[in-house]
């Protein structure tokens, strides 16, 4: 590891302040940049701990009955808090080890959008708002692309506003050495209808199926995804498993979530 300045603000301004600095980069728990870092993939001259800002931590209940997470609260505080809504609580539940959950953040897991991370498929599914230090983003909006989100340079995730749904499940194909999903699929029900995110398949990153979304909507049962499939072409492929592969387990694990939810 190279020398570099290390900052924990205990206020969001401040944190913006000191991210305004040359090559400063925001830490949340750690769990992608400290490894980059060490592979020198990623060099910043400063780190900025996002840990630090009691006003990002915790879970509560909206006026509107949303669930709101701090974009500070770690995945293991997720997993023992989001009551309300059983399935993001099981999903944070499954992250990596307990390490990971322990200090992993979902503002830092959000902002880093890996394509085969958890959160954002729960945040695309539920129509999450990514609320930052300056703006509202709804998360239709908010993921661009492997790696790629609407963030701007120096912005903050401060808050995850979940709506909450009459009907959700995760399910997640793990990839073992890793615990990354080699393909994972989140279905929520709502009254307006239902919406599916799948994770850890496509090379654009995580994506909404919006044929088995319009099926679903119809029919929230089994059966109204026989005959759907998705194309192998634009998936990715390595030797974990090949494009067609990770579009077959799309269709095989939206079906175990929509069997699990109902």
């Amino acid at each position: 590891m190279y020398n570099f300045e290390f900052e924990k603000p205990d206020t969001i301004a401040d944190a913006v302040a000191a991210l305004g600095g040359e090559e400063a980069q925001a830490l949340g728990g750690g769990q992608t940049l400290i490894p980059t870092m060490k592979q020198r993939l990623a060099s910043p001259a400063t780190l900025v701990s996002l840990t630090g800002i009691s006003e990002m931590q915790g879970i509560c209940t909206g006026d509107d009955g949303s669930l709101c997470i701090g974009g500070a609260t770690t995945h293991g505080a997720v997993a023992a808090g989001a009551g309300v809504y059983p399935a993001l609580a099981d999903l944070a539940s499954h992250i990596g080890d307990p390490a990971v959950r322990n200090r992993g953040t979902i503002g830092g897991s959000l902002a880093n959008n890996d394509p085969s991370a958890c959160y954002p498929a729960a945040a695309l599914a539920s129509g999450a708002v990514i609320k930052t230090n300056t703006r509202e983003i709804a998360a239709d909006d908010y993921f661009q692309g492997m790696f790629d989100t609407a963030l701007n340079e120096g912005e903050i995730i401060t808050e995850v506003r979940f709506p909450v749904p009459e009907a959700a499940n995760y399910q997640k194909f793990v990839q073992p050495a890793s615990r990354f999903a080699l393909v994972g699929v989140f279905v929520a029900k709502y009254a307006d209808g239902v919406r599916v995110a799948i994770t850890g398949a496509s090379e654009g990153g995580v994506f909404r199926w919006t044929e088995a979304e319009a099926a679903l909507s119809a029919n929230f049962a089994v059966s109204a995804l026989d005959g759907l499939s998705l194309p192998g072409d634009g998936m990715i492929g390595d030797l974990h498993g090949s494009g067609d592969y990770r579009a077959h387990l799309c269709a095989v694990m939206t079906k175990r979530a929509v069997n699990a939810a109902g």
